[in-house]
């Protein structure tokens, strides 16, 4: 096991699941009370629990956070607020779009990082495999979520 390579991948992940759950963070925010809410607050739960089992994982191997990286992921999430949205203030359809794409992104990216641990599992002691097969499983289905919201954020958006 390349562990120097491992832990540069694993600081990765754990910087891009940053700007992730502030992605899906905001998304909630700005979703609660309408016919979005729901879906948004469960699935920044969700990913608010498999940051944790990222840590975990990277706990296993004696590695810890890379503060820079996770600073500029941060960052990065705030910074994207800026783009315009087709209106002066506030948020629009078009927000709610982009916030959908960046979450099917950044769950895509979930997904490959389980998959990966998942067949390193069966060289590796310390991964497991079933426990992470179900954080494959639970991927998908965010991603199963996340595609009926960017199809009914898709028609509001651009059909109306």
């Amino acid at each position: 096991m390349n562990e120097k390579l491992l832990r540069i991948y694993l600081q990765d992940h754990l910087a891009g699941s940053t700007g992730g759950l502030e992605l899906a963070r905001r998304a909630r925010g700005s979703n609660r009370g309408t016919t979005y809410g729901d879906s948004f607050a469960k699935l920044a739960d969700d990913i608010e629990e498999d940051r944790g089992e990222l840590e975990k994982v990277m706990e296993t191997f004696g590695f810890g956070a890379d503060r820079p990286k996770n600073l500029a992921f941060w960052a990065a999430e705030k910074a994207g607020r800026l783009k315009p949205n087709g209106q002066l203030m506030g948020y629009s359809p078009l927000s709610r779009m982009v916030e959908v794409e960046g979450l099917i992104t950044g769950v895509n990216g979930k997904r490959s990082l389980w998959l990966t641990l998942r067949d390193l599992a069966e060289s590796e002691s310390r991964l497991d495999a079933e426990h992470l097969g179900r954080l494959v499983d639970r991927a998908e289905e965010q991603l199963a979520v996340l595609q009926d919201l960017r199809a009914r954020a898709g028609r509001e958006a651009f059909l109306t």
